[in-house]
C-alpha cells in the first residue's frame, strides 16, 4: 500500500469521523440555513393580525380577551360575501374564564356561526417511567399532558396542536407533523387543520402530508420573514373596523401575539437574529401546505459515505501536487458542490449538507500545502546538506529549483569539466613540521582551491589528503564550464604565490600546486547507498584529470587536448605532446601546457 493511497485512506477516515460526530453541526447548520433558505413571493391570501403591546395595554391579557375575540370573528364573518375562508386563533383557551363565564359562551358561539375558526391546542411533553410488565419501570420520552380548548369551544370550531419544538442549536428549522395523544388519537398541526379548511372552502382535495421522520419532522422551507404576512395591521384595527372587510375575502386570518416579551417567538432558519412570532411561523408552515414543497434531508449514513469518497478522492488528488494544480481542482469541487446542492434543492427536493464537503476538501487542499511546503524544505534542507559546503550558492539556486530530483540515487552520462589539484612538497613538509603546523598549512591551501572553485562556480567534489577535485557542468548545466574551470586552475596557481611568501617567512617552507584539467564525459550524480550518499563524478575524464595533475610540476595547469579545442583562441597553451606518458593511456596523447587565458571579449576581438 503506497504512502499517498495511506495518507489519503486515514485523512478520508479522521475527517468523516468528525462530521459523524458532529464537530460541524453549527456551522453547517449556519451555513445552509443561508445557502437553501430564502424569502421570495408569497401568498397573499394569507394575513396575519398581531396582538402588540398596544392590544394588551388596552385589552388585558390575550388568554383573558374572550369577549373582544368574539367581537372580532363575528367582524371577520360579518358580511358573507367577504368572510376569511379560515380564522386562525393562535391562543390557547383550555379553561373556563373564572371572571367572565359569559365570555366564554360568546366566543363559542361566534366560532361556532360560520364554522370556519381553527384555535389551538397543546401537548406537554417530557419524561416518565413506563411500566414493562414483570420488568422494571423504563424511563422515556412522551406526552404527559394533552390541553384542548374548554368543552364549548372544542364543540364550535376546529383545532389542532401548536407544538413547535426548536433543533439543540436553538434554531426553529423542523415543524412538528402530528402527535399521538393517549386515550386520543392522532393531533394533527394547527397549521394542517387550517390548510385543510381551506382546501374545503376552496372545493380542492388537500395534497398528502409531507414525509417526516420517526419522530413527526419535517423540514420547514420558509416563504416569508417576520413581519411579511401582517402587512401592518394589528388586532385593534380589526376590532375598531380599520380594516376593509374585502380585504380579508376568501383569505385565511391568523391571529396571534407579535408584542415583545410575550414569549411566543424564536430564531428560525430564516433568520438567526431576528426572532420570528408562532403565529407567523405558522403561517410559513400553511403556505408550505400550500406549495407542496417539503425538500427531505438526505440520509446520514448516505451522506457520510459520499463524504468519505469525496474526501479521499481529494487527499489522493493533492498529494504532492504542484499548488496551481491543486488550487484548481479545490475551487472545482467546491463550485461543483454548491451547484450540486442547489440542483438537488431546487429540483429534486433534496437537502445535503452545505458545508460538509467545501470544509473537508479545504481542510485537504491547505494540508496538502503545508504539507507539500514541508516536503520542499526537508528537501532542500537535505540538498543543502549535501551540496552546501561544497557548491557555488548560484548554482545551489538552480539546484533547489530542481527539488528532490537532485538527490535521487543514482547518476548520468553527461559531459563535465574536470580539475585536479594537488600540493606539491607536502610530504617533506609534513615530515619536517610538528602536526598541528602542517594541519594549518594544509587547511590554508585548501581553503585557497576552495574560494578559487567558488568563485568560478564549481563544485567542490572531494578532499582527498592534500589533493582537491572539483567539477563543472554538473550538477546542473552550464554555460561554459571548461573556460571557468581553467580560469579556477590559474586562480589557484596565481594565489599560492602570495600565501607561499606568507609561508615562507612564518615557517621557513613552500610548496606549490600542480593542476590538471579535463574535459569529457562521465558518470556522475548521487553515488552510494540511501542513508549515505557522495555526489562525485566517475569514468576515463576524472582518470585523466588525475594524471595530469600527478604529472604537473609545481606552479604549473596541464590539460587535455579537448579541453585546448574547447577554449579555442581564448588559451595561450604550450603543446608537450606526447612526450608525458599517462598512465592507463596510450601513446599519442597530447598534453598541453596552460599558460594564461584571455577574456572573452579579447578573444573575440583577437578573432576578428
Amino acid at each position: 500500500m503506497s504512502k499517498r493511497f495511506l495518507s489519503a485512506l486515514v485523512s478520508a477516515v479522521i475527517l468523516t469521523a468528525a462530521l459523524a460526530a458532529g464537530l460541524l453541526y453549527a456551522a453547517d447548520n449556519a451555513a445552509s440555513d443561508a445557502f437553501y433558505q430564502e424569502t421570495g413571493p408569497h401568498n397573499p391570501d394569507i394575513l396575519v393580525i398581531g396582538i402588540d403591546q398596544e392590544t394588551v395595554d388596552r385589552l388585558g391579557s390575550i388568554y383573558g380577551m374572550r369577549g373582544s375575540m368574539a367581537d372580532a370573528i363575528d367582524r371577520l364573518n360579518a358580511d358573507p360575501e367577504n368572510r376569511p375562508a379560515v380564522i386562525g386563533i393562535d391562543i390557547m383557551y383550555t379553561g373556563k374564564h373564572l371572571d367572565a363565564p359569559e365570555a366564554d359562551q360568546r366566543l363559542a358561539e361566534a366560532a361556532g356561526r360560520c364554522g370556519n375558526v381553527v384555535v389551538a391546542a397543546d401537548a406537554e411533553f417530557g419524561v416518565q417511567l413506563v411500566s414493562k410488565g414483570s420488568t422494571s419501570p423504563d424511563l422515556q420520552t412522551g406526552v404527559l399532558g394533552w390541553y384542548e380548548p374548554y368543552e364549548a369551544l372544542k364543540e364550535a370550531a376546529f383545532y389542532g396542536h401548536i407544538n413547535q419544538m426548536l433543533d439543540r442549536d436553538g434554531i426553529f428549522r423542523h415543524a412538528l407533523q402530528q402527535i399521538e395523544i393517549p386515550e386520543f388519537g392522532t393531533a394533527k398541526s394547527f397549521a394542517r387543520v387550517i390548510y385543510e379548511r381551506w382546501c374545503a372552502f376552496r372545493n380542492v382535495t388537500p395534497d398528502p402530508e409531507p414525509p417526516a421522520s420517526k419522530d413527526g419532522f419535517y423540514y420547514l422551507p420558509f416563504s416569508a420573514a417576520s413581519g411579511g404576512y401582517s402587512d401592518g395591521f394589528s388586532f385593534l384595527d380589526l376590532l375598531d373596523g380599520n380594516i376593509d372587510p374585502y380585504y380579508y375575502r376568501g383569505k385565511i386570518v391568523l391571529i396571534g401575539p407579535v408584542a415583545p416579551g410575550m414569549q411566543d417567538a424564536y430564531f428560525t432558519s430564516l433568520d438567526h437574529t431576528a426572532a420570528m412570532p408562532g403565529v407567523e411561523i405558522q403561517a410559513n408552515i400553511i403556505e408550505a401546505y400550500q406549495k407542496g414543497f417539503f425538500p427531505q434531508e438526505a440520509g446520514q449514513s448516505t451522506q457520510l459515505i459520499l463524504a468519505f469518497l469525496l474526501f479521499f478522492a481529494a487527499a489522493f488528488l493533492f498529494w504532492n501536487r504542484k499548488p496551481a494544480c491543486s488550487a484548481a481542482a479545490w475551487l472545482a469541487v467546491c463550485a461543483g458542490w454548491f451547484g450540486a446542492c442547489r440542483l438537488l434543492y431546487d429540483h429534486a427536493a433534496v437537502i445535503l449538507h452545505v458545508l460538509w464537503i467545501p470544509a473537508g476538501v479545504s481542510i485537504l487542499f491547505f494540508a496538502s500545502l503545508a504539507g507539500n511546503f514541508m516536503r520542499a524544505q526537508q528537501e532542500k534542507r537535505r540538498i543543502t546538506d549535501t551540496f552546501g559546503h561544497y557548491i557555488d550558492p548560484g548554482v545551489m539556486k538552480r539546484l533547489l529549483a530542481e527539488g528532490k530530483s537532485a538527490l535521487a540515487l543514482g547518476g548520468k552520462t553527461t559531459n563535465i569539466a574536470v580539475l585536479f589539484v594537488d600540493v606539491r612538497g607536502f610530504t617533506a613538509m609534513s615530515e619536517a613540521l610538528d602536526a598541528q603546523t602542517v594541519v594549518e598549512i594544509i587547511n590554508r591551501y585548501l581553503t585557497l582551491t576552495t574560494d578559487c572553485i567558488m568563485k568560478n562556480h564549481g563544485t567542490l567534489d572531494k578532499f582527498v589528503g592534500d589533493c582537491t577535485m572539483a567539477v563543472w557542468n554538473a550538477p546542473v548545466a552550464q554555460e561554459d564550464p571548461v573556460y571557468l574551470a581553467c580560469r579556477a586552475a590559474l586562480d589557484m596557481v596565481e594565489g599560492s604565490v602570495g600565501l607561499n611568501e606568507e609561508l615562507y617567512q612564518r615557517y621557513g617552507r613552500k610548496v606549490s600546486f600542480g593542476v590538471g584539467v579535463n574535459w569529457g564525459p562521465a558518470v556522475v550524480g548521487n553515488i552510494g547507498a540511501p542513508r549515505r550518499m557522495d555526489y562525485t563524478a566517475i569514468g576515463d575524464t576524472v582518470n585523466t584529470a588525475a594524471r595530469l595533475e600527478a604529472n604537473a610540476p609545481g606552479g604549473t595547469v596541464l590539460i587535455s587536448r579537448s579541453v585546448a579545442d574547447a577554449l579555442g583562441n581564448r588559451a595561450v597553451v604550450t603543446s608537450l605532446g606526447n612526450n608525458i606518458p599517462l598512465k592507463g593511456k596510450s601513446a599519442g596523447f597530447e598534453v598541453l601546457q596552460l599558460a594564461a587565458l584571455k577574456n572573452r571579449e579579447s578573444a573575440e576581438t583577437d578573432s576578428i
